[in-house]
C-alpha cells in the first residue's frame, strides 16, 4: 500500500497535503542540514529512496534510505559510494535525484557537478551496490527525468538546459538514447511563460506516468516576484508515442507554497515535486518544501487528468 490519507472534508482541491507534513525533517539523518527534493520508489514489499541530504558543511550529496510504510524513513549516515564505470567520472556534488525502474534495474539521475551542473546517471539492482556511468549531457543541465519504459526501443529523458548559476530561465526538452550513454534526437517539449506562475522557468518533476490519455507529467514552474523566486507545480499530458508533443498543460498550479514549512526554510517559497507513487487511481507525490524538508501530497489520477482536460 502506498502512503495515503483521504481528502479532508470541505476540501475541493485536486491535490491535498498530508496532515502530518513534513514527513522527513531537516535533521532526520546524521550531520544533515536539510533533506529535500528526494526520490522514492516501491522496493520489494516496502519502499526505498535516494535522498538529497545537504550536510552541515553545506555539501550537496545523495544518500540511500528505506521505509516500511513510505512515511517513516531511515536514511543512511553518509553519501552513496558509487562504483564508477571508469576513473574519469567525476562528481563535485550531487543533488535532486530521480529514480525509476526500467526493465531489470533502478536507474538514478541527478544534477551532477562536472565543471558545472549536468545530468549524472547511475543504477542499482538492490539499493546496496550503486554504479555510476557517464554523464548524459554536457554542462549545463538540470532536472534529468527518465521515462519508466523505452519509447520506440530507446531510453527517453526529459531535462532542463541551464547555466552555471541559479538559472533565471529554463524550458523542458526531450532526448533519447539506445544505451543510456549516447543521447540525441533532442526535441523541445514546452517552455516558460505560459501563465504567470511558470513565467521564469519550468522543469520536469517525477518520472512521467503512463495513462490511457498520455504521459502524465508533473513539473515545477517559477515566478519572479518582488520578494524573489516562487516555486509551484502543475501538470501536463504528453503524447504516448511522441512525448515532446504536449496534449494539455495546466494554466493554474496544482500546489504552491502556502504552508509555513513551504514558505520558511533555507530557500523560502518552494514546493518542488520529485517522485510519485501510484496504486490503482491513487497517487502520492513527494515534494521538497523550502529546500529544507520533504512533504507529501495526495490525489486521484483520473481527477487530475479531468482537471487538466476540462476544468483548468
Amino acid at each position: 500500500m502506498i502512503p495515503w490519507e483521504d481528502r479532508p472534508q470541505n476540501n475541493g482541491d485536486v491535490l491535498w497535503r498530508y496532515s502530518k507534513n513534513p514527513v522527513i525533517l531537516r535533521d532526520q539523518a546524521k550531520n544533515s542540514n536539510s533533506i529535500f527534493n528526494s526520490a522514492v520508489v516501491k522496493f520489494r514489499n516496502s519502499f526505498a529512496g535516494v535522498f538529497r541530504v545537504d550536510d552541515k558543511n553545506r555539501n550537496m550529496n545523495i544518500r540511500v534510505g528505506f521505509s516500511e510504510n513510505g512515511i517513516d524513513w531511515k536514511i543512511a549516515d553518509g553519501p552513496i559510494e558509487f562504483i564508477k564505470e571508469n576513473d574519469e567520472i567525476e562528481s563535485e556534488y550531487k543533488y535532486d535525484p530521480r529514480v525509476v525502474f526500467i526493465e531489470d534495474r533502478y536507474w538514478i539521475t541527478w544534477c551532477n557537478g562536472y565543471h558545472g551542473p549536468t545530468i549524472g546517471v547511475g543504477y542499482t539492482f538492490d539499493f546496496e551496490r550503486f554504479y555510476q556511468v557517464e554523464n548524459a549531457f554536457l554542462p549545463y543541465n538540470r532536472n534529468g527525468v527518465l521515462f519508466p519504459k523505452k519509447i520506440r526501443g530507446k531510453y527517453a529523458m526529459l531535462s532542463r538546459p541551464s547555466d552555471n548559476g541559479h538559472t533565471a530561465f529554463g524550458d523542458i526538452f526531450y532526448s533519447e538514447s539506445p544505451d543510456m550513454i549516447h543521447w540525441g534526437k533532442h526535441r523541445f517539449v514546452m517552455g516558460r511563460g505560459y501563465t504567470p506562475w511558470q513565467s521564469l522557468k519550468i522543469g520536469p518533476g517525477p518520472g512521467p506516468i503512463e495513462t490511457d490519455e498520455g504521459w502524465l507529467l508533473f513539473y515545477h514552474g517559477v515566478l519572479l516576484s518582488c520578494n524573489g523566486y516562487v516555486y509551484s507545480f502543475g501538470a501536463a499530458l504528453l503524447d504516448l508515442d511522441k512525448p515532446w508533443k504536449v496534449i494539455k498543460r495546466s494554466k493554474s498550479y496544482l500546489l504552491s507554497p502556502q504552508k509555513l514549512y513551504e514558505q520558511i526554510g533555507d530557500v523560502p517559497n518552494v514546493v518542488f515535486p520529485v517522485s510519485a507513487l501510484v496504486e490503482n487511481d491513487k497517487i502520492a507525490i513527494y515534494y521538497g518544501a523550502a529546500d529544507t524538508v520533504t512533504a507529501l501530497a495526495f490525489g486521484y489520477i483520473p481527477e487530475i487528468i479531468d482537471w487538466l482536460k476540462y476544468e483548468n
